[in-house]
């Protein structure tokens, strides 16, 4: 199986801001350049993240950005997974070898890898066959950076 990280990240190395915020990142309209996002995301089976990106994405309100594409939000602790959310959005936990394994089994091929702390477990368990990083170039001075998780 493949993993990949695809994230932005700023010019002075952060991901967020120290709460979490991404006000910083370009805002993407219909004319606005999407980085290979599109075409990456038609190369993946599955998308992997913890619960504060999860928590994080559905901040953004509107519609759900991710389609009818499975969502496995990895948390140790039970996630709402809101109603309106479809059916595809689940939540698992366990040891990371495993939970790829299963994965794997299920027949997915390519994971999009997303959130600093999934990002760093992955990486932490060698799972990362590759790092999609954009450098937007803004400076935030302080945040969270990808791999001080």
């Amino acid at each position: 199986m493949k993993c990949t990280v695809y994230m932005a990240i700023s010019l002075d190395g952060f991901i967020a801001r120290k709460n979490g915020d991404l006000d910083w990142l370009p805002a993407f309209g219909a004319n606005e350049e999407d980085y290979g996002y599109h075409n990456f995301m038609e190369s993946v089976d599955a998308l992997v993240m913890g619960r504060n990106t999860f928590t994080k994405v559905l901040s953004f309100g509107g519609k759900w950005l991710y389609g009818s594409k499975p969502v496995i939000v990895l948390s140790s602790q039970p996630c709402d997974i809101p109603d309106s959310l479809p059916d595809s959005v689940e939540n698992l936990h366990g040891d990371m070898g495993d939970l790829v394994a299963g994965l794997l089994q299920r027949g997915f091929e390519h994971l999009y890898v997303d959130g600093g702390k999934t990002a760093q477990m992955f990486l932490n368990n060698d799972l990362i066959d590759r790092y999609i990083l954009t450098v937007i170039p803004v400076l935030i001075g302080t945040g969270i950076s990808l791999l001080d998780q």
